[in-house]
């Protein structure tokens, strides 16, 4: 009995450890995704593996677990295994813990994982006080591809900081990894970049601690500057869908990355400047209809501000594009500048249409600084550029720009950084408060902004 005893312990523990060699690993992740009253995504790659379950339960309760499990799972171009989990018809404003395994491997992870619903406050609470990240133009060394001299990374810092930020949620405002000139030549490079980047460890704990939606900008789209032409725009829409966790891409019959999403009394147009980009430097005089966004976004952008003026519950609109919206700078960075007809279309429509609350969010320049511009005799509409998270500064805002007429003040930053907004006060006296906040975690300047300033 004991030799038959010993036996089966052999086979068994044989058994289990062919299993954990057979097991498929875990490349990035996880990640949150957006979130919703009902719903969120939890998002995961892996590399060979045969099913990867997500088992989900409300925070303190056990017994309510509940599993998703995928299998069948298709490869990228370079051998990853993309999963996007939607727990569905969650309990509304809740806490969940979660656990991730890979072929009934259970994967420990240096932080808790844990996500939220959305809280019902609508006809029933004052607006939730909440605080999200914006920044832009986050790059990362990689000597064998960058070019020759110092690396244009200049800091991972600021991504520890942003985890710890305590940010309820954060915004990418594009450039959110840089393809080089060995990525956007190929399928497998596009794909390469993107999953470098997204397993860097120092990008960890921000993925998973709190909810993330993207926009791009040229160099997350394709090469430096790219307009509608870009050879690969097929395959680099289908590597940002892969690898963020947006509610929506584009529509059904216009492909692109723009979406909007609702956050407190918060409405976000996330908006897709590169998909049917004209070239800057078509000449607008011979070619009036030249556009960033195509007469198709453009239209559902209007409509999409007037809808959210209509329910009335919006206090803060926010307009997130790649580039600068205010500033009549162009050349030296792609500002709206190159667009002027659709600048003043836009800027027109929220003055007839009475459109309140609009904040610009952009990035791409290299520097920060809060603007503010004057539609109309008394209508404002503020504009936050933040910019760059962890790539090289520009001189821009020193230089040639220093006398930037629309610049508040004390608010030019030429180093890395980034920008928290929170959102706060009671009902009919909201207040956004922006903090810019460097590399040494230092707050360079903070501003209020009342929702009487942009009536």
């Amino acid at each position: 009995m004991k030799l038959r005893a010993i036996f089966l312990f052999v086979v068994s523990f044989a058994l289990h450890l062919a299993r954990v060699e057979a097991a498929g690993t875990l490349v990035s992740g996880p990640m949150l995704g957006y979130q919703a009253h009902r719903e969120a995504l939890i998002w995961v790659e892996t590399k060979n593996a045969q099913h990867v379950t997500l088992d989900y339960w409300r925070s303190g309760q056990p017994e309510t677990k509940q599993s998703i499990t995928k299998t069948n799972l298709d490869s990228t171009p370079i051998g990853g295994q993309i999963s996007h989990f939607r727990p569905g018809l969650l309990a509304v404003g809740t806490q969940y813990d979660y656990a991730i395994s890979i072929d009934g491997v259970n994967q420990a992870l240096p932080f808790p994982a844990k996500f939220k619903t959305s809280p019902l406050w609508e006809w029933r609470t004052p607006a939730p006080d909440i605080k999200f990240i914006f920044g832009s133009c986050a790059y990362f060394n990689e000597p064998a591809a960058d070019r020759p001299g110092p690396g244009y990374g200049k800091t991972m810092e600021t991504f520890r900081l942003m985890a710890d930020s305590g940010a309820d949620f954060m915004l990418w405002g594009g450039d959110n990894w840089y393809y080089r000139e060995t990525d956007f030549d190929s399928i497998s490079g596009l794909w390469y970049r993107a999953q470098l980047t997204r397993a860097l460890p120092e990008l960890r704990k921000l993925f998973a601690v709190m909810p993330h939606y993207a926009t791009w900008d040229d160099h997350d789209y394709g090469s430096n500057d790219s307009n509608k032409s870009f050879e690969f725009k097929d395959e680099t829409l289908r590597i940002f869908k892969a690898y963020w966790g947006n509610p929506m891409y584009g529509e059904s019959d216009q492909p692109g990355v723009y979406q909007k999403f609702y956050q407190s009394d918060a409405a976000f147009f996330v908006m897709d400047n590169r998909w049917s980009r004209d070239d800057d430097h078509l000449i607008d005089a011979q070619n009036p209809q030249k556009s960033q966004y195509g007469v198709h976004q453009f239209d559902w952008l209007k409509q999409s501000l007037l809808h959210a003026q209509t329910l009335e519950r919006f206090t803060f609109k926010f307009i997130v594009t790649g580039g600068q919206v205010v500033t009549d700078f162009g050349g030296a960075s792609e500002t709206f500048a190159y667009f002027q007809r659709e600048r003043e279309e836009l800027l027109k429509f929220i003055q007839d249409h009475h459109i309140t609350g609009v904040i610009f969010l952009t990035g791409d320049v290299h520097f920060t600084e809060l603007a503010k511009k004057k539609i109309g005799g008394t209508h404002w509409v503020y504009e936050l550029t933040s910019s760059p998270i962890s790539s090289g500064a520009s001189p821009l805002g020193r230089t040639e720009r220093a006398q930037d007429p629309h610049r508040i003040e004390g608010t030019l930053v030429s180093d890395q950084n980034f920008c928290t907004l929170a959102l706060h006060g009671p009902k009919g006296a909201r207040v956004v408060t922006i903090t810019c906040i460097d590399k040494q975690g230092v707050a360079r300047w903070t501003h209020d902004i009342t929702a009487q300033d942009l009536r």
